[in-house]
């Protein structure tokens, strides 16, 4: 079984990439002020990072374990070796916190799509005796987050914005409005 980031995150996210290169691309292409291409090429870098790490981003169940996948690393661990899981919800955000050992663990988020899915599947893995009373408690009602993706959406529209006045200013009567 594997979980991955929600699409509804994802959609939004690659078009605010997309728009922030084609603004540099376009920045570069109209020889605009080099402090432009500047802020542009470092703003690129932490929405490029923060995407590959969403797409490439993914839980993994099996029947002994539960393995997570990021950008160029991955942890896995036993259910059998999961001494406790916690939970902490701060406002509509919640984190699911697996301790093994002294200082392994994996924090999973209700940014993974069908996270109501995933906390059951990995419940009724681990061993009873680790689960805490807010880890159940967040089971029985886990919590849906939507604010990152409104953001994420009014981000694109802003840039998008830019990117067309951008454009307009460059090539005129071309582009319509």
């Amino acid at each position: 079984m594997t979980f991955r980031i929600r699409h509804a995150f994802l959609i939004p996210l690659g078009l605010l990439c997309l728009e922030v290169l084609a603004l540099l691309a376009s920045c570069l292409w109209f020889d605009e002020p080099l402090a432009k291409s500047l802020i542009l090429g470092f703003m690129i870098l932490p929405v490029l990072v923060l995407f590959a790490e969403s797409l490439l981003r993914q839980a993994r169940f099996d029947d002994e374990t539960i393995e997570v996948r990021k950008l160029l690393r991955r942890k896995r661990l036993r259910f059998a070796d999961i001494t406790a899981v916690e939970s902490i919800l701060i406002k509509k955000r919640a984190f699911i916190t697996l301790c093994a050992c002294d200082d392994d663990y994996l924090i999973l988020s209700n940014a993974y799509a069908d996270f109501p899915r995933l906390v059951r599947l990995l419940l009724a893995r681990v061993p009873a005796s680790s689960i805490s009373a807010e880890a159940t408690a967040l089971a029985a009602d886990p919590p849906s987050k939507s604010s990152d993706i409104v953001s994420c959406w009014l981000a694109a529209l802003l840039l998008g914005f830019i990117l067309y006045a951008q454009l307009k200013s460059h090539l005129g009567a071309a582009l319509p409005l």
